[in-house]
């Protein structure tokens, strides 16, 4: 397989706090990797570093095969666009409608007219279980589950290579998260098949995983196939796991 995302020894500190102290990881093509970790474990700083939002402090980020740490705003610009974002809350814009939301990065990064434009919003609309009727809505009129399939086709719409959910289940209920994590499974069937998603949500990886990283004080506390992480011995990660189960 091809290796789409490589870190090596990452590093990030915040004024004097070590929020990642050599983090590495591969991910290959058609592979969904789950980290996981608790609050403030640096699991988005993560994600963050990733899609070159942040730079950091040390080590190697490559995307599709070049190194990214480095790079400045208008060399990482299409790089960036074989990434979608899936970001905590959706971060849709609240005076936005929903078609003009999904619309925004072909709208920013692309030629096409309007008339080109509104069939696709329609389609990745579609790909995530929302019909025409909520095209004119605003994001406050949209429910929790709802504005989290407009974040994600928005995401879509620039149809990436890899997709990174940040929290993708955070505040919602267990219905709306067993639905967004089946809707995640469902991407990989011919929209986007690899992606990373960090979450602390131990059934969301349940469903989604081919393999899992545990972030525990900076480093990856354990990284293998779903299976082999459950069973780990490791104190520290079995107390983070069981405190998820419960």
């Amino acid at each position: 397989m091809s290796v789409l995302v490589e870190a090596v020894e990452l590093r990030k500190s915040f004024e004097t706090v070590d929020v990642l102290k050599g983090v590495s990881f591969s991910l290959d093509k058609g592979e969904t990797l789950v980290v996981m970790g608790g609050s403030g474990s640096g699991k988005t700083v993560l994600l963050r570093l990733i899609d070159g939002l942040s730079q950091p402090d040390a080590g190697v980020i490559r995307l599709f095969g070049q190194n990214i740490e480095h790079l400045s705003e208008e060399a990482l610009l299409p790089i960036r666009r074989r990434l979608g974002y899936v970001f905590q809350g959706a971060a849709l814009f609240d005076s936005l409608t929903v078609e003009e939301n999904v619309a925004f990065p072909l709208h920013e990064h692309t030629a096409l007219p309007d008339d080109g434009i509104h069939p696709r919003v329609v389609h990745f609309l579609s790909l995530v279980g929302l019909d025409e009727t909520v095209l004119p809505l605003l994001p406050s009129e949209l429910s929790g589950g709802m504005r989290k399939r407009v974040g994600i086709a928005r995401a879509l719409i620039g149809q990436p290579e890899v997709l990174l959910f940040d929290e993708p289940t955070a505040g919602l209920d267990p219905t709306n998260s067993k639905m967004v994590g089946e809707l995640i499974s469902a991407l990989r069937s011919g929209v986007c098949d690899t992606a990373i998603v960090v979450t602390h949500d131990l059934e969301l990886a349940k469903t989604v995983a081919d393999r899992v990283a545990v972030l525990i004080q900076g480093r990856f506390a354990a990284l293998g196939r779903l299976d082999d992480v459950l069973g780990s011995r490791d104190p520290a990660v079995q107390a983070f796991l069981t405190g998820e189960a419960r």
